[in-house]
């Protein structure tokens, strides 16, 4: 039998779906040979989502085996929990400042449907910390405890298929576009700690994102949507509002489309890297007598590129 984390141990298994692979013959609490750690790369780059399944990680292990992948950034969400005045019970600290602590759990360790993260809700499409400056390549998410039959699936889509499949009428009409990106909601949709609600579209805050990204590695465009939250939030830069929220919702819908993607069903032990530039994820609700605890990093993440400023035309 192959050693672990060795070329002749590594299998890569397609899901068969628009995204995800599964990788056997890893373990991700051990070190990883450069030579298995290139193979995963090209791995994440050919299939956008990475599950490894039986790990048994530590948080330390979790920030390792996201150096494999090039390192880790504080995730943007941390700084609104802080500036709330996060305590000892706030369910979403972790003793680790790269990881963050996802789960649905109160103050008195029992499930919730709120607090100061994710809660039980649904979690929508979205893309993780859209909203900042520069967003994680990447995040990885690991199981520690996980509802039996209790919801929280995880979906991930393929946003190189949803620009791919996308009219050209539309093509047209957001090659060159930047997008708003509000800052103020967290991925369920709740207003962050010390954030305020924006009342009017001018009081929206967060960075401008181009609407089509060029991936750094593949050199593919991806549609690049970031987040949708109820009105006023993110828009297009410079289009009529009223005209720019037309548009969004036909992006929206077509992106979304299930046919892109791939729905995990979660175990403990199972760990999941995802390209955040190229792959919205959805997380179904959790049942609220069960506990859910995950821990997760973001992948350190590059200035977005334009499509437009490296490919000059939609072709």
């Amino acid at each position: 039998m192959a050693t672990v984390n060795t070329m002749d141990a590594l299998e890569i298994l397609s899901t068969g779906a628009a995204t995800g692979a599964e990788i056997k013959g890893v373990d991700l609490s051990k070190p990883v040979e450069p030579e298995v750690q290139e193979a995963l790369n090209r791995a994440w780059d050919d299939f956008l989502v990475l599950l490894f399944r039986d790990q048994e990680l530590n948080q330390d292990d979790i920030v390792k085996a996201s150096e494999i992948f090039g390192g880790c950034q504080i995730g943007g969400g941390r700084k609104f929990h802080l500036a709330g005045g996060a305590t000892a019970g706030d369910h979403s600290m972790a003793q680790r400042d790269e990881v963050t602590l996802v789960s649905n759990l109160g103050p008195d360790d029992k499930p919730v449907m709120k607090n100061n993260g994710l809660g039980s809700m649904e979690v929508d499409w979205h893309t993780d910390n859209s909203y900042v400056d520069t967003p994680p390549a990447g995040s990885f998410l690991y199981g520690v405890e996980v509802p039996v039959n209790g919801g929280g699936e995880t979906s991930f889509n393929n946003q190189y298929d949803a620009w791919n499949t996308l009219s050209g009428i539309l093509k047209e009409k957001v090659w060159g576009k930047v997008q708003k990106q509000d800052v103020s909601r967290n991925s369920a949709g709740v207003l962050r700690p010390s954030a305020i609600l924006p009342a009017t579209p001018e009081d929206v805050e967060g960075p401008d994102h181009p609407l089509v990204r060029l991936h750094p590695k593949t050199r593919r465009p991806a549609l690049y949507l970031g987040r949708r939250r109820v009105w006023p939030s993110n828009y297009i830069v410079g289009m009529d509002y009223e005209e720019g929220r037309e548009l969004l919702g036909l992006l929206w819908d077509h992106a979304t489309n299930w046919d892109l993607a791939w729905t995990h069903e979660w175990k403990v032990g199972d760990a999941i890297l995802w390209d955040n530039r190229v792959a919205m994820h959805h997380r179904k609700a959790v049942d609220l007598s069960q506990r859910r605890v995950m821990y997760r990093t973001q992948i350190k993440g590059e200035a977005i590129m334009p499509a437009w400023d490296e490919m000059g035309s939609m072709e």
